[in-house]
């Protein structure tokens, strides 16, 4: 079979899924009352919306892979497939009972641990970062670990407005797809598509739904981060079967600019918390998304500045990738990342000043000094003052000079 069948196969099968499950769980959720409520944080302030969409996710995930992979060799995904239960378990749970978040840290640590112990999924050559290439092991499990835990918090903290999840995951797992299938390894390829038509049928219900809206919650979120973290890795440790061999020397860089907009927002967001002595998993306002949101006043719109941003990023560093190689390549995506991460804090601050300045201009406009000075200091349009007759002539030019240069 052609391999763009399988393709279409894998990304079809999962929208149907999602398609059709999203409106049976919001009849259950519904039924059982399994929202989302409203706080000032929430993406809907107004009504109660269901939050277990990461169920048709994962399921239109896992039940597309394993069709599609059909005559595979499966066991290169079981590992990874039975991380992904774990990970949608622990977010059912948050989602439905609440869970501490040092019970998810904790459950991250030993998804990551047997990933990388048991499956063999981490990291062992850099390709030049900090002048690295092939690591030993305990490094390889430093950075194969915390690459892991740290994908899976970014995604899951970046499931804050409407569409923005969706519409990251959805490049993410197009981006990876498709050099997956151009390097030949068709059953990442596999899988990634799985996930891009998955996302895609949740994000209409997400961002369109209206009496059929749904959030994916920590169900979704936590699935999708796990995924992505392993993408990364098998990315980094690909050795292409087709297409440019030379690439293979820039995985790194290109994987940053996948990633990029969770990795900048997470690193950014957690730095702050921190500085402000609080916990890194305590909840606030100083996302990227919340800045933006500030701006547009709408969560599509600041979810598409956020894609096209992140796309943007993709392009600029396979045109230039070849000339200024993998580490300065990657050290300049993080300086235009948090660079761009920082252009609406600033332009919300100079609004604000702005809103501030006009505030004090009206008090002083209106303060109890200003109106006694007025009623003394009433002018015609003409320029005459209206106590003309009671006071001398030099009284009068004195008062109308002070007038006009108020």
């Amino acid at each position: 079979m052609p391999e763009n069948i399988y393709l279409l196969l894998s990304f079809s099968i999962s929208f149907l899924i999602v398609f059709f499950a999203i409106p049976k769980i919001i009849t259950v959720s519904n039924h059982k009352k399994l929202f989302d409520v409203p706080n000032h944080r929430s993406a809907s302030q107004e009504h109660v919306i269901p939050n277990l969409g990461g169920i048709a996710i994962f399921s239109g995930i896992y039940i597309s892979t394993l069709i599609s992979l059909e005559g595979f060799d499966i066991n290169i995904i079981v590992g990874v497939l039975l991380s992904s239960v774990i990970l949608f378990l622990m977010g059912l749970k948050d989602d439905t009972m609440g869970l501490s978040a040092g019970k998810k840290i904790t459950g991250q640590l030993f998804i990551a641990i047997y990933l990388i112990t048991v499956c063999n999924i981490r990291f062992t050559n850099l390709h030049g970062i900090l002048g690295l290439y092939e690591i030993n092991y305990s490094l390889s499990f430093l950075i194969s670990l915390t690459t892991i835990i740290g994908i899976i918090n970014a995604f899951n903290l970046i499931d804050g407005i409407d569409g923005l999840a969706a519409g990251i995951g959805t490049l993410i797992s197009s981006a990876y797809g498709f050099l997956f299938l151009y390097f030949g390894q068709l059953e990442y390829a596999i899988l990634s598509f799985s996930i891009t038509g998955a996302l895609v049928a949740f994000f209409f219900f997400n961002v369109f739904g209206k009496t059929n809206k749904i959030f994916m919650g920590d169900t979704g979120s936590l699935t999708l981060g796990g995924l992505f973290a392993i993408s990364t890795i098998w990315f980094n440790e690909m050795i292409p079967t087709q297409g440019l061999s030379n690439l293979e020397w820039s995985l790194p860089a290109v994987s940053l600019a996948i990633m990029i907009v969770p990795v900048v927002d997470s690193i950014r967001i957690i730095s702050i918390r921190l500085s402000q002595g609080r916990s890194p998993f305590s909840p606030d306002m100083n996302h990227i998304h919340h800045e933006l949101i500030k701006i547009t006043g709408n969560h599509l719109h600041a979810s598409i500045i956020m894609v096209i941003s992140n796309l943007g990023l993709l392009f600029i560093t396979f045109g230039l990738i070849h000339m200024l190689g993998n580490t300065v390549m990657f050290l300049v995506l993080l300086a235009i990342g948090f660079s761009a991460a920082y252009i609406p804090v600033l332009i919300n601050k100079t609004n604000q000043r702005k809103i501030e300045r006009a505030k004090i201009a009206v008090l002083k406009e209106t303060s109890p000094m200003h109106l006694i000075k007025s009623k003394k200091e009433l002018v015609f349009s003409d320029g005459t003052d209206m106590e003309q007759d009671t006071q001398p002539s030099g009284q009068k030019q004195s008062t109308f000079n002070k007038t006009q240069s108020r």
